[in-house]
């Protein structure tokens, strides 16, 4: 009963409300900012390689660290797993959408990473901003700030540590026989040790760890595609048909493609989610626009380069899609049939280090949004306590109830931040213009939020000579 409900939910979200926001507002901000996603991409990669404006006495870090770091915290299980799922319930077509909804939701993440820039707000541990400091600030309101909170705790803090749990279990049965009690009971008291004993090195491991094993995951990945070079064009061409084929239209087929291909997508590259400007916010640069480059620049990466990686691992194998196996343990065959099953071992450990450091990236991302919405011991308890239940839970739900929730969450979480960038992307537009304007002239854009007329609460951007000192330091650093 509890299934068929959230299920029924879940699929009026998607259908009628959440794909027409995500593509519809995608376009919107396309056209209006003359697909600059595609025409800038020059000025987009140069953006990357500036050093970051210093500020003394703080650990501050450059666009190309908060590329990488972005890059790190997005690969994981929805490249691996959700990838899979993609294809088996929406078929090869399914990959199509996917990038479709990238290249539009680059457009996106540029303008809520954009905004979290303009309205950041500097506190004794840095910079902080996102939606809810965006929303707060501009509309003066607390109710949808509050709201947005509540939605990152049900999803980052919650739901989405029990898919995270549940692609852990199902990757280490698929290779060991490891039972998801077993898996589930040793992944909860880790995070426990860390949430409740203060026990740092393991996280912190899993922050060195997780880079070396995105690398390597994409080398295999890429070999996988240069040694059957031959049979990519047939791929891509099963990508298309499946996509855009008469037979896919008569049977729903189509449908299926684009509502699973837009799901795994924003799972994976969280582009318009309300997710990344939280992460977005912590840089600091002369400009809002550079870290609007660079988070457009990380949803392309992660969809058009990793998800395309695992999709071409499992289109070039023969593994049976609709057979028995599903999410993960489809990629960990795939990988198994062209490099043998210390393949599936490594990818086992891989989605482990990738899953865990996404649990406590999740954690903190929740705890925080307590603490805006309230600060309580109590309430902290509770939070953690339910974490940790989750956690568990993930470990021994089915893959479909588990992959609905997150779903669940994420169209809750991701129709309240669309609302408000919809409203404030004419502020992104107008930051994208006078950065334009300044790079003609040859200057390094600084930012005034006097050049924008209808801002508020701005703090950050608020004095010109604060400004003019953020430039002059970076310049000497430069």
């Amino acid at each position: 009963m509890f299934e068929t409900i959230v299920n029924s939910i879940n699929d009026f979200l998607w259908t009628y409300i959440l794909v027409v926001m995500l593509i519809g507002i995608g376009i919107y901000f396309t056209v209006r900012m003359k697909f600059m996603q595609i025409v800038l991409l020059k000025e987009i990669f140069r953006s990357i390689f500036e050093k970051a404006p210093k500020i003394k006495g703080s650990q501050d870090i450059s666009s190309m660290q908060a590329f990488f770091i972005g890059a790190a915290t997005r690969i994981g299980t929805g490249n691996m797993a959700g990838v899979a799922i993609a294809i088996t319930v929406g078929g090869p077509g399914a990959i199509f959408w996917m990038w479709f909804a990238a290249v539009l939701g680059g457009a996106s993440a540029f303008v809520e990473s954009t905004l979290a820039q303009i309205y950041k707000v500097r506190t004794s541990d840095g910079f902080k901003g996102g939606p809810g400091y965006y929303i707060q600030k501009q509309f003066g309101l607390k109710w949808p700030s509050r709201i947005f909170a509540f939605s990152v705790i049900l999803s980052f803090g919650l739901i989405f540590n029990a898919v995270q749990t549940n692609t852990i279990t199902n990757a280490f049965r698929y290779s060991f026989g490891i039972s998801p009690i077993g898996m589930g009971v040793f992944v909860t008291i880790l995070t426990a040790l860390i949430i409740f004993g203060g026990v740092k090195r393991i996280a912190r491991f899993t922050q060195i760890i997780v880079p070396i094993m995105s690398s390597f995951y994409i080398i295999l990945a890429l070999y996988v595609i240069v040694t059957n070079i031959a049979d990519v064009p047939a791929a891509l061409a099963s990508i298309m048909k499946s996509a855009f084929g008469l037979e896919q239209m008569v049977g729903g087929g189509i449908g299926a493609a684009i509502m699973n291909g837009v799901k795994r997508g924003l799972f994976s590259n969280e582009a318009g989610m309300g997710s990344a400007p939280n992460a977005a916010a912590a840089a600091h640069v002369s400009h809002p626009v550079k870290q609007g480059f660079v988070q457009l620049l990380g949803v392309f990466f992660d969809t058009l380069v990793v998800c395309s990686c695992t999709a071409f691992i499992i289109m070039l194998s023969t593994v049976e899609t609709a057979g028995d196996l599903s999410g993960i343990e489809i990629t960990q065959a795939a990988m198994a049939q062209h490099f043998g099953s210390w393949a599936s071992i490594f990818l086992a450990f891989a989605i482990f280090t990738f899953a865990f450091s996404s649990i406590v990236g999740g954690y903190y991302y929740g705890e925080a949004n307590i603490g805006f919405i309230h600060h309580s011991v109590s309430a902290l308890f509770v939070y953690r306590i339910t974490v940790l239940m989750m956690i568990m839970f993930g470990a021994l739900a089915n893959l479909q109830i588990v992959w609905t929730l997150a779903d669940l969450s994420m169209a809750i979480m991701a129709i309240v931040n669309l609302v408000a960038i919809a409203i404030l992307g004419k502020f992104a537009f107008a930051a994208l213009n006078d950065y334009m304007g300044q790079r003609k002239v040859g200057k390094n854009p600084v930012f005034y939020a006097s050049t924008i007329p209808g801002l508020k609460g701005i703090e950050w951007w608020g004095a010109e000579k604060q400004a003019i000192k953020s430039t002059n330091e970076g310049v000497e650093n430069q």
